[in-house]
């Protein structure tokens, strides 16, 4: 059975070694200050890291790749706060496309039920299709499924605008409509 070389485990590219995980032996400090950052040159780590212990603050290797790395002293938390605070602002809604069913035999309060739904799925964003399926015999009368869908229509021209008019599909009726 061979033995197996043991391998220290591999930094996070995405994390910055703060403090005592940085181990090379010279870095360029940069200090915040607040008329902006001001440079200290290069210093030895440990030079550095007693510096910014003496502010009461991190040294926190920003350019890892650079030679020599570049360290900021800052507050640590602090950073990682308004990072996590940037990177929300910057989540982006994607559009969906919700469907509402219907059928020609639906009653008023079912309408204002579904258009309320409707109403929500807008509300955040998304696009609503609404469908009129016709079942069986229903298909004889196609106009009352468009009677329905022009009634929630109705309901919904305050919290939205027609993308697409209403269609007839197979065995249905179908429009797109979205937010205002």
């Amino acid at each position: 059975m061979a033995l197996r070389r043991y391998e220290p485990p591999k930094a996070k590219k995405d994390r910055q070694r703060i403090n005592e995980m940085i181990r090379v032996p010279q870095v360029r400090v940069v200090a915040e200050e607040e008329d902006g950052d001001k440079q200290l040159g290069i210093l030895d780590t440990a030079d550095a890291l007693n510096m910014a212990r003496s502010t009461g603050l991190d040294l926190v290797e920003v350019a890892p790749d650079s030679k020599p790395p570049v360290c900021r002293i800052m507050d640590y938390g602090k950073f990682k706060y308004q990072q996590k605070k940037r990177s929300s602002k910057q989540h982006v809604h994607q559009t969906k496309l919700k469907e509402v069913w219907l059928h020609p035999k639906t009653g008023a309060n079912d309408l204002m039920v579904k258009a309320n739904k409707a109403k929500e799925f807008l509300a955040n964003k998304d696009k609503v299709q609404i469908t009129v399926k016709f079942r069986g015999r229903e298909l004889a009368h196609i106009d009352e499924g468009t009677k329905v869908l022009k009634q929630m229509l109705v309901l919904l021209e305050d919290a939205a605008k027609v993308d697409s008019p209403p269609k007839n599909a197979q065995r249905s009726v179908v429009c797109i409509v979205s937010p205002k």
